[in-house]
């Protein structure tokens, strides 16, 4: 049952009390975004109870590897897709429109946002996620404590793997429950295909510029955090939003949102780019210069070759073979850091100016500023 205060037509906005914070936007975001997200966690569970129920059915061992990837999914997170998609619909539609027809839509996208995590740690290697062990770090210590043959790394990778396929299932199930017109769900579901296609894509070029980065560049980082971020965390989820209203392709809201959606989505990976390198893991879940370790051709470390001067950029080579925070601090002393700054800067400013002249509801507009600060100046 989702959350009684979205239930209804419309998340409610309660005044700003005495002590929520020296930003009256943001503190009156996180009132009425805290309710949405409960209604999202609300819809997953009780989605993910039954699918595991399903998977028991076939045997005790898939009942416990599907109990795994629920795991995954209602681990944490900040629910930000299906915020931003709620935003996307809301801002067309209005105040009135009840919210239970959309809400599996909505919850969708955390399930998507689930299956690319589970399978970009396995990509990357990553030891560590929101503070806790990664999926396939995880099912490789239960493999040892089974007492399992084989190798254990190779078996927590596998069945990662699944765990990210069946989310990405599960997605599209739990997609077909919102209680839409069939024809204006077919659009949604393009809409939803296209983002799956530009995540993959974006994906793609992260890894290549792993294996690539004598070729990389400045603008090949930015369309990296274009497709593989943007894409499906800020600008398809707000389209996507739309097409849940109704709202054509063609119309001034989507170009809005899509202005929009690329300036935040791309602001949001610059300044993870920023914590990757000097973020509090204690904050962010993972450890501090991970990008740096493998060389990654992030736009923060384009940046820094690009304004090295030759004896900065000798100093970068050498540390790039050594510690990671003497590496940080050469990147910082270029002025990448404080030009990254001013991108992420300039981009929230686009995207403000995006819905200054959109047609755009008023609370959503209020909410979609909001969010465009919040998303961007984070400490995780």
């Amino acid at each position: 049952m989702a959350n009684d205060a979205v239930a209804g037509s419309a998340i409610r906005v309660p005044p700003a009390r005495p002590g929520d914070g020296d930003d009256p936007i943001r503190a009156v975001l996180a009132a009425y975004t805290r309710d949405l997200i409960a209604a999202v966690d609300d819809t997953l569970t009780n989605f993910l109870t039954a699918e595991v129920d399903t998977l028991a059915e076939i045997d005790a061992a898939t009942g416990g590897f599907a109990a795994s990837a629920r795991a995954a999914v209602l681990a944490g997170g900040k629910r930000i897709r299906p915020t931003f998609a709620y935003w996307g619909w809301r801002g067309a539609v209005g105040g009135t429109e009840p919210l239970p027809p959309v809400l599996p839509a909505l919850a969708a996208l955390e399930l998507l946002h689930t299956f690319a995590l589970v399978h970009d740690d396995v990509m990357d290697s990553s030891a560590t996620r929101r503070g806790r062990p990664t999926i396939h770090v995880a099912l490789a210590a239960q493999h040892v404590a089974a007492g399992h043959r084989g190798d254990p790394g190779r078996f927590g990778e596998a069945v990662a793997v699944l765990v990210g396929d069946l989310c990405m299932v599960w997605a599209d199930r739990l997609l077909a429950h919102a209680t839409v017109a069939p024809a204006r769900l077919f659009e949604v579901r393009r809409c939803y295909d296209q983002m799956r296609v530009e995540t993959i894509a974006g994906q793609y070029l992260d890894v290549l510029g792993e294996n690539d980065a004598a070729n990389w560049s400045i603008d090949r980082a930015l369309r990296v955090a274009r497709y593989k971020t943007a894409s499906y965390t800020v600008q398809r989820p707000l389209l996507y939003g739309a097409c849940l209203a109704g709202v054509p392709a063609d119309d001034p809201l989507a170009a809005a949102y899509t202005r929009y959606g690329l300036a935040v989505g791309e602001a949001f990976q610059l300044r993870d780019d920023l914590l990757g390198a000097y973020g509090d893991p204690a904050a962010t879940g993972k450890p501090a210069g991970d990008d740096l370790r493998t060389g990654k051709p992030t736009t923060l470390l384009m940046l820094a070759r690009q304004l090295a001067t030759p004896a900065q950029l000798k100093a970068l080579d050498r540390a790039g073979e050594g510690r990671v925070d003497r590496l940080a601090e050469l990147i910082a002393d270029t002025g990448a850091v404080a030009r990254v700054e001013r991108m992420i800067a300039e981009r929230v400013g686009d995207a403000l100016a995006a819905l200054d002249s959109a047609p755009v509801d008023r609370t959503a507009r209020t909410a979609l500023t909001g969010l465009a600060t919040a998303a961007t100046n984070r400490r995780a």
